[in-house]
This record gives structure tokens, sequence and C-alpha cells, in this order.
């Protein structure tokens, strides 16, 4: 499957499995906003054809950028890195997946990113879905208290409000997205 044609099977699987519509604003998002639509993402980067898709996808964007890691906040970010890493490896370029902890432990040595990097490694941060851009600013800020260069920010879908790309271009020079809200809507138009 061409990278086109695994664009379009992965929105047409978020707007199947993850995205939610109400004609009322019913769905609380992270920001304390309410919205009428919801992407509940993790269904479709729990899926195994997801991973495949997603793995791919973000691969080929990221594969030229000399890159030793990929991760973002747990849990949305989690297996998206995981996808990545693995279809990495499978290409004959690994990147290691990290995690970045919500909060830092407080026993071992107190790491609060998990993965098999080292201070001065380029990386990349990952998440399901923006909004404000909270989370993915969080894992930001945390890469760079580790010692590590974020180069670019890659999202599965941007829910184009609340200023959530522009929020994150404040702290890096690029932002990817997947699949935009504009995307689905269109899909949720036609059907």
């Amino acid at each position: 499957m061409n990278t086109e044609a695994m664009l379009q099977r992965l929105k047409e699987k978020i707007y199947h499995q993850a995205f939610q519509y109400s004609e009322t604003p019913s769905f609380r998002l992270a920001s304390g906003a309410s919205s009428h639509f919801y992407f509940n993402c993790k269904r479709v980067t729990l899926d195994p054809e997801g991973q495949v898709l997603i793995g791919n996808l973000i691969f080929e964007r990221i594969r030229d950028l000399d890159v030793q890691g990929i991760g973002g906040l747990t849990l949305g970010a989690d297996p998206i890195a995981n996808a990545v890493a693995y279809t990495s490896w499978l290409q004959g370029r690994p990147i290691q997946a990290f995690v970045v902890r919500k909060a830092q432990k407080d026993h071992g040595i107190a790491a609060r990113v998990e993965g098999n990097l080292r201070p001065g490694d380029r990386v990349v941060v990952v998440d399901d879905v923006i909004t404000t851009g909270g989370s993915t600013l969080q894992a930001i800020a945390a890469c760079r208290e580790a010692g590590l260069k974020v180069v670019r920010v890659v999202v599965l879908v941007d829910r184009q409000e609340m200023n959530g790309r522009e929020n994150i271009l404040r702290e890096v020079d690029a932002v990817d997205a997947l699949i935009l809200r504009d995307d689905v809507m269109a899909l949720h138009a036609r059907k």
C-alpha cells in the first residue's frame, strides 16, 4: 500500500473508530472546554492495523531527520512511538521509543523521560490529538530538561482549535499532523 492509500485508510479508521459527533457540545475536553466532537484515538493507536499505518506514515515523515528517539507524554504518545520505533527497525533505520511520565517518579533514578537516550540526542515528540497543545508542551519541556533536542512534533489528529498548533510552534520549528479535523469533518459530511 502506498503512502497516500495508507493515509486515506487511516482517515477512515479515525472516522469510524475514534470520532464522535454531537449536535450539542456534550464532550468535555482535557482543557475543560465543551465540544461538538471528540477523538478517542486510542481505539486506532492500539489497533494492529492502526499501528502499521501510523508507524509507516510517521516514519516516512521523519526518516531523513537524523533523530535518535521518538516519544511523548504517556499514555497518548506511547503506542504511536512504539509503532514508529518498530517500523524504523524493519526499515533498517532504528529510532528509539521513549516515554515521558506525567510526573517525575520519586524512587530509583527519578527519571521523567524513560528510554534508551542520552543528553544531546535529537528527538521527535508525538501525540495522539492536539487541542491546546498542553500535553505536547509538557513533553517538550520534559525532553529539554533531560537534555534532549526536540526537532519536530508529529500528531495523529490536529483539532484545529484553541491555538494548539500555534502554541507548539512557539517551542519547535515544525508541527506535522497526519489528519486534520477538517479531513474528518469532510468524511462526516459525506456520510
